[in-house]
């Protein structure tokens, strides 16, 4: 509450002042900075992990890991999508976390390849380079990038 005062523009006397009109705007700069950099760097890309998108990653996932991993074993944590590119946040029982990356021709997705591990601000630049250099677009790179740093 007193963070909230201080944002609504000092002390509060009584508590109707949190309904004044310019309070919520207030506070859009501070929600902006604090959104997690997974998020920001996130924003223009497909990121809704719909069930059709589960059932069919699932698969695929499944398929890239090797015949002890069925899709029923595959946990979704994040998804990001740029125009012919996917890139699934996923675990299995017979893997470490990672993002598993997919390209889209001719109606079906090829697994290109998968990046396990975690990942410092310092390791930006070989995240990128690393997605980029598998053909990955430059905005699906940067969630990349952004989304292992912020975990």
């Amino acid at each position: 509450m007193f963070i909230m005062n201080i944002l609504s523009g000092g002390f509060m006397k009584k508590a109707s002042k949190f309904h004044n009109r310019a309070f919520p705007f207030s506070l859009l700069p501070f929600l902006l900075t604090a959104l997690p950099a997974a998020a920001q760097g996130c924003l223009d890309l497909d990121t809704a992990l719909t069930a059709p998108k589960t059932q069919e990653y699932s698969v695929l996932i499944a398929e890239a890991v090797g015949d002890e991993v069925q899709p029923a074993d595959v946990d979704f944590w994040k998804y990001m999508e740029s125009g012919d590119w996917s890139a699934v946040y996923a675990a299995t029982p017979m893997s470490d976390p990672g993002v598993f990356f997919f390209e889209s021709a001719n109606g079906n997705k090829e697994f290109k390849d998968v990046w396990g591990g975690m990942a410092e601000e310092s390791d930006r630049p070989d995240l990128l380079s690393w997605a980029e250099d598998l053909g990955a677009p430059s905005d699906l790179a940067q969630c990349f990038a952004d989304v292992l740093i912020g975990e």
